[in-house]
């Protein structure tokens, strides 16, 4: 099964106001704190990862014309402006990092045990 990928970019860093072209604008981002989780089937179980960083996006030269309200933005967009700040590269990146992980607790390559404690069974495949 593939991996599916989803983002929350629903915390973000604002100017609480900002001249631009002579009209002030309230609460513009300039900062993006974003999550990136995985989520993949196997065996009958979900397994998950998660990255998070935070992503600047440009505050210059908004165009007050296609300005977005605060109170008018979604996840959607923020999503959108963050992934484009950081390139195609960088999200694929992002999204090989998280498959790892997933594929590191599909098939681990290193577990922990404790010493005098009964080894946990192999889960059937």
């Amino acid at each position: 099964m593939d991996i599916i990928y989803s983002w929350d970019c629903r915390t973000v860093d604002c100017y609480p106001t900002k001249d631009e072209q002579g009209v002030e604008l309230d609460d513009v981002v300039y900062n993006i704190h974003w999550r990136l989780t995985g989520a993949e089937e196997s065996g009958g179980k979900t397994y998950s990862a998660t990255v998070i960083g935070t992503q600047v996006v440009t505050a210059e030269d908004i165009d007050p014309e296609t300005f977005i309200p605060f109170d008018e933005l979604t996840n959607e967009i923020a999503t959108g402006w963050c992934t484009a700040a950081m390139g195609e590269e960088q999200v694929a990146s992002l999204e090989t990092s998280v498959a790892n992980q997933i594929a590191g607790q599909i098939n681990p390559t290193s577990i922990t045990l404790v010493i005098g404690q009964p080894v946990p069974p192999v889960p059937a495949e």
